[in-house]
């Protein structure tokens, strides 16, 4: 399978932002590891830290250059519903994401304006989160 990891804004900080929250890990590390384990699969990463390129991503790999989507828009969760419209215009289904539980932090972090565009939502494991889509997007193809 090809799957895109795309990741938000400040997302480029793991390993060195808010550790409590987000680990010690940064992610080109653990993106090693989930290449090293899901080896008969094809895992590129993309991180923006801007909403428009979140979306011409999305709209270039959408239509049948990847099969899946593992998506943590960061704060554009809680705030983009153009993410969440380029989400609907693609064709390649798209998990949501998070490394916290956003459910367990501040209210505004409670609303999702891109679960509704996505298959699924993933949250709370930490960086596992996305070997947790991964999973479920290879027992779903």
């Amino acid at each position: 399978m090809k799957i895109l990891i795309i990741n938000g804004p400040n997302l480029n900080l793991l390993g060195r932002r808010e550790e409590s929250i987000y680990g010690k890990k940064d992610f080109e590390t653990y993106l090693s590891e989930l290449k090293d384990k899901y080896i008969e699969d094809d895992i590129t990463y993309y991180q923006s830290n801007h909403e428009g390129e979140i979306i011409d991503m999305l709209h270039n790999v959408g239509f049948g250059e990847v099969d899946a989507i593992v998506l943590n828009a960061g704060a554009y969760t809680h705030t983009s519903i153009a993410i969440s419209d380029a989400i609907r215009a693609i064709k390649a289904p798209v998990i949501e994401v998070h490394i916290s539980n956003v459910n367990a932090r501040e209210d505004y972090r409670k609303v999702s304006y891109i679960a509704a565009s996505c298959v699924g939502t993933i949250a709370g494991f930490g960086l596992d989160s996305y070997r947790l889509a991964i999973e479920a997007v290879k027992t779903k193809k």
